[in-house]
């Protein structure tokens, strides 16, 4: 059962180098409804310092512009090669460090795990999940973007408004000293 809140924003963020996806949920009560969804397409920089740079100030921009109470963000995937996963850690590493400097409480869902919640089906295409979402949340097909980063971004949101007042195996933290609080043994001095 989900608990009902007064009014949420919930900030979902799918990671990328290329393109990074996101989404924004209001929920009122236990009813989300959509706010706006959107990639930062970054393309255009070949500069991998730049892009980072880029994300920090996309991220950091639609935080100011939306205030979001929670970010959701996907985890990255654990894939065949070492370099891109290595990339896309250090773009959801410069989302996240976004929403800690502004005090966001931030939760991380695997991959698997957001399209569980959306689809049922884990192992569900980025376009069946822009499908459902398109139906659960009755957005309009003009709004539905060219690049399913955006829904992802979103799913990563619903995802997260589907774990409301639900106990979750994934960590989340509010701060720095949130996240040494509940990892006394990896913290070392």
């Amino acid at each position: 059962m989900i608990k009902p809140v007064k009014e949420k924003i919930i900030l979902g963020i799918d990671p990328g180098t290329t393109i990074m996806g996101y989404g924004l949920l209001e929920i009122t009560g236990v009813k989300p409804r959509v706010i706006t969804m959107g990639v930062l397409d970054l393309r255009k920089y070949k500069d991998q310092y730049l892009k980072l740079g880029r994300i920090l100030e996309g991220v950091t921009r639609i935080i100011d512009a939306y205030h979001p109470d929670e970010m959701a963000i996907e985890a990255p995937f654990f894939g065949k090669n070492v370099q891109s996963m290595l990339k896309l850690g250090r773009a959801q590493g410069v989302a996240i460090s976004a929403a800690i400097h502004r005090q966001i409480p931030i939760t991380e869902y695997a991959p698997l795990k957001i399209k569980m919640a959306i689809t049922g089906n884990g192992k569900a295409s980025k376009e069946q999940v822009a499908d459902m979402l398109k139906r659960m949340l009755k957005i309009p097909e003009e709004e539905i973007l060219p690049f399913m980063d955006a829904t992802d971004g979103l799913a990563a949101a619903y995802c997260h408004y589907l774990q409301m007042g639900r106990p979750t195996t994934d960590k989340s933290y509010s701060n720095w000293k949130d996240f040494v609080k509940k990892n006394p043994g990896k913290i070392s001095k």
